[in-house]
């Protein structure tokens, strides 16, 4: 049974965590954060964090997990590549799960979009990328998008840096054929929506997920939490935790 420490409690998140927390009868909260409080404090009552604050962040409570060798989830997004590398230096002595997306439909999503990038291949299928979140977030593309454009690299052989276009405008000329469209809403209050699109001749496949509560992922990141206690010191994501790897 985990204790947990929730970081940025006050938050729409934090206070998502604090539900799931509770409703899970095998882990408690023994310990939280908000801005301006003694984070070292606070870990010292806890054996796993829980941190979906701002990437800004995330080395605090990195250095403060090092120090005190507590487990840690982190499902913050938008983090630089060094910030990146930071968490994969830790995670050489700690057990961590870092992961865009704690939705198990997500994940699924993933595992889909892997299994369909090889079957709808790029020589017939054209590939575009959609998400809409609330009018708040403030990372572009999302986390979750992200990671569907990491999968989608990995498969066809393209990259983020030369392949993937981020919206279009004006005479942009006919559609590159190893070409990745990824596209950005927001607006309202919508928790996160993601879609997956393979467009050829003739016929289209979508794969799309919708969460409408901050729930979902809540109960991930909990169950996440849990399934660390067994874990050696790694870097972990949440296919590893429902085991779709």
């Amino acid at each position: 049974m985990p204790n947990l420490l929730i970081t940025g409690q006050s938050g729409r998140m934090g206070q998502a965590l604090m539900q799931a927390a509770a409703a899970d009868p095998d882990s408690t909260v023994t310990a939280t954060h908000d801005v301006g409080q003694d984070l070292d404090a606070a870990v010292q009552k806890a054996d796993c964090i829980i941190d979906f604050t701002v990437h800004s962040f995330t080395a605090q409570v990195v250095e403060a997990a090092l120090k005190h060798g507590t487990r840690l989830v982190i499902g913050t997004t938008g983090h630089s590549d060094e910030e990146r590398e930071m968490i994969r230096k830790a995670a050489e002595k700690l057990p961590i799960v870092f992961a865009s997306n704690y939705s198990v439909g997500v994940n699924t999503l993933f595992w889909l979009t892997r299994h369909a990038a090889r079957i709808l291949t790029q020589d017939r299928f054209d590939i575009e990328v959609t998400e809409m979140h609330h009018r708040h977030k403030i990372d572009s593309p999302s986390g979750t998008a992200r990671t569907l454009l990491e999968i989608l690299n990995e498969e066809t052989g393209t990259t983020y840096k030369d392949d993937v276009t981020h919206g279009r405008l004006g005479n942009i000329g006919p559609r590159p054929q190893r070409e990745i469209g990824m596209h950005t809403l927001r607006g309202g209050d919508v928790v996160g929506d993601h879609t997956v699109m393979f467009a050829a001749d003739g016929e289209r496949v979508e794969l799309t997920h919708k969460a409408s509560s901050r729930l979902t992922f809540a109960a991930g990141a909990v169950r996440a939490a849990k399934w660390l206690e067994s874990q050696p010191a790694g870097l972990y994501d949440m296919q590893d935790v429902l085991g779709l790897k």
